[in-house]
């Protein structure tokens, strides 16, 4: 296997993982229901589960750390979420907001399935990336 098509690989769920979290962090400070910061909660502890595993398996393939987002994306994710909230904070956009992001993380994932020759171990971690995004979309439909 190419080893540098599993560092790719690895990287880009990272920065999905990453960027998912800070999502997530930037939208529970929105957060009044206790139900929704409870699934935002479960969410979060998903994406640094995943995270975690991206961050065991990476030195098998490179002898650097993971990329994850830059600043500026980080600035941006959070600058996006204040001015699509600006005027309705309410759940049920919060819950469009992340159902946006997290449609857009398992297309991403999907692509990295489908198009990418990889070791089995990251195959399999981009699947359960990919799943738990899935199931998220699930619920989070249910604060529309």
């Amino acid at each position: 296997m190419n080893e540098k098509k599993n560092v790719n690989v690895l990287d880009e769920l990272n920065k999905g993982c990453c960027m998912g979290m800070d999502a997530m962090e930037f939208i529970m400070e929105k957060v009044t229901e206790k139900d929704f910061k409870s699934l935002l909660e479960k969410q979060y502890a998903d994406y640094k589960k995943i995270h975690d595993k991206i961050n065991e398996l990476y030195p098998e393939y490179s002898s650097k750390e993971p990329h994850e987002t830059s600043k500026a994306n980080k600035v941006m994710t959070w600058y996006s979420i204040q001015m699509k909230t600006i005027t309705d904070s309410t759940t049920s956009k919060l819950a469009e907001l992340l159902l946006q992001g997290t449609n857009m993380g398992i297309i991403e994932g999907r692509k990295l399935l489908n198009h990418k020759d990889t070791d089995k171990d990251v195959e399999k971690l981009i699947d359960e990336y990919v799943k738990m995004q899935e199931v998220c979309v699930e619920k989070l439909k249910k604060f529309l």
